[in-house]
């Protein structure tokens, strides 16, 4: 029985992580797609769920979402919805009895992974393989299930089970919290439900655990998250445990109506899985507002403990001209949040530190929120202006996008470098790393004087100078490091890739910091090589 949900699990795993390679940017085109309306975010809902075979995964992504407002809880509620739907296609695959085929499948998706060389063939090779391992686990746990129901000592168990419905919800609810999949829960329902383990009633009981116990995926992925992050899990469990308390007591009538229409009690429990998921959409669709605000009341924002925008109004500031002073404060915060990033960015090749790659991701999140902030606010405000003011929003949005663009550079990319060289547990020649330390100083001097120059003008020159200066220095420092490559300096040899990537890396955040500097306002234009 544990073999089988592990083969199961591994199965719905590699088949999950497979589409998702595959279909990776339709995620990202229907995320893009939420708004107000709520049918469209139900369909975006079931879209990814459908993708990713997980409800539970999809609204941890969207407590991840939520933690970095990138979303709100009303944009998302619809999403909850759809994902109840969605996470119902993969029980109506298992109740098909497509057991028998488990091998073929996995051997014909095995022979298309090995004979491929295309990425899209290969990931749909595994989505078979994934789907082959699936059914083969289903076939396990209902060989099982047939032997344990037969067990005299497990008999009075199932009895316990048949007559106390409260004892079945608590086991699968738990069980399904444990294994973080519904569909593997009502599998093993229906696997009980064949071998007479258990009446189709106790089933149901089942699928309801299921449904709750779904949830506590995302209740803690939302743990240690912000409000948003806390609000989008409870209003998963709350809209789960609601749905089953209101529809509990049609259980009977439900099952009679199925019983009509098919005899084999997997597709009854499937069937009834899909019409209490859509049913439960029905009755709430038209709360989700009211909903959306009760918890919104009950999981408020902290303002002591929750990181926002400190200078921006979006209606408060009727003179566009002050509006862009302001918004110019706010940019200069999100400055210095983004030099710290920078200058603790070396750090993390000194040894491994978790808490440090943490933080900086941590900041990099509030760099890309006020980036959000800034710039909604600026364009509010930017068809009210005069042409003078205008340019001068424009010039804001465009140091705020370069801003925000340095920062993920640290985020994604100089911190991929740091964990890759920590995990290999590779150390850096010591003339290589005093090199790489000098061009970080470098850095951080010219991006606390970009930063300056923006606010003065008159430092522009000065900027551009030094980011010349930089230049020529990432140029002998590569030098320099080929020297040593050609003197064949094991220390030097094994770290060359992450040693010249992260030379580039703070070269191109100097360049982004100091586009700002090239304006037509500005008295310095940049050489050919420069550009």
């Amino acid at each position: 029985m544990v073999a089988g949900v592990a083969v199961f699990l591994y199965g719905m795993t590699m088949a999950s992580q497979a589409l998702e390679k595959l279909l990776a940017q339709r995620i990202s085109q229907l995320l893009t797609k939420l708004n107000d309306s709520q049918f469209l975010a139900i369909v975006v809902g079931i879209s990814i769920t459908t993708i990713l075979q997980s409800s539970g995964a999809v609204t941890s992504m969207l407590v991840g979402l939520g933690s970095a407002r990138v979303i709100n809880l009303r944009q998302v509620m619809g999403v909850i919805i759809g994902t109840a739907i969605g996470s119902t296609l993969t029980v109506q695959l298992i109740s098909l009895q497509i057991a028998p085929y488990a091998l073929p499948i996995f051997t014909v998706g095995f022979a298309i992974f090995f004979t491929s060389r295309h990425a899209p063939v290969k990931n749909f090779g595994s989505i078979l393989m994934g789907f082959g391992l699936l059914f083969l686990g289903l076939s396990m746990i209902s060989t099982t299930a047939h032997m344990l129901a037969g067990n005299p000592a497990l008999q009075d168990f199932f009895v316990s089970l048949r007559e106390n419905s409260f004892l079945s919800l608590l086991i699968s609810t738990v069980f399904c919290a444990l294994v973080h999949s519904s569909s593997i829960t009502i599998g093993v329902a229906m696997s009980l439900a064949a071998a007479k383990a258990i009446d189709l009633h106790d089933a149901m009981i089942w699928v309801y655990g299921a449904n709750i116990g779904t949830t506590f995926t995302a209740i803690m992925a939302a743990v240690g998250s912000n409000y948003i992050g806390k609000q989008v899990a409870w209003a998963h469990f709350f809209y789960k445990t609601l749905s089953v308390i209101l529809l509990y007591p049609a259980t009977a009538y439900l099952l009679w109506f199925l019983e009509k229409i098919d005899s084999g009690s997997s597709r009854i429990i499937a069937n009834a899985h899909l019409i209490f998921n859509l049913a439960s959409a029905v009755m709430f669709f038209p709360f989700i507002n009211i909903g959306s605000r009760l918890i919104e009341k009950a999981f408020p924002r902290d303002p002591s403990t929750e990181f926002g925008a400190e200078f921006l109004k979006l209606n408060n500031y009727q003179s566009s001209a002050l509006a862009t002073s302001y918004a110019q404060r706010e940019i200069m915060r999100t400055a210095d949040i983004f030099l710290s990033m920078l200058k603790d960015s070396i750090c993390m090749f000194e040894k491994p530190n978790p808490i440090l790659i943490e933080s900086i991701k941590e900041r990099d999140n509030k760099v890309d929120f006020l980036y959000r902030e800034i710039k909604m606010f600026l364009l509010d405000h930017a068809n009210k202006s005069n042409s003078a003011v205008h340019q001068n929003i424009m010039s804001l949005i465009m140091f705020i996008t370069d801003l925000e663009r340095a920062a993920d550079a640290i985020d994604i990319n100089i911190t991929t470098l740091a964990i890759k060289k920590n995990a290999l547990k590779l150390e850096f020649e010591p003339h290589d790393w005093k090199e790489l330390i000098r061009m970080h100083e470098q850095t951080s001097e010219l991006a606390a004087l970009a930063v300056n120059a923006f606010q003065n003008k008159d430092l522009n020159p000065q900027a551009i100078q030094l980011k010349r200066e930089l230049a020529k220095t990432e140029f002998t420092l590569r030098e320099h490091h080929i020297d040593r490559l050609n003197q064949g300096l094991r220390e030097s040899i094994n770290t060359s890739s992450i040693h010249l990537d992260l030379l580039s890396e703070y070269r191109r955040i100097a360049s982004l910091l100091c586009n700002h500097a090239y304006a037509p306002h500005s008295a310095v234009r940049p050489t050919a090589g420069e550009v």
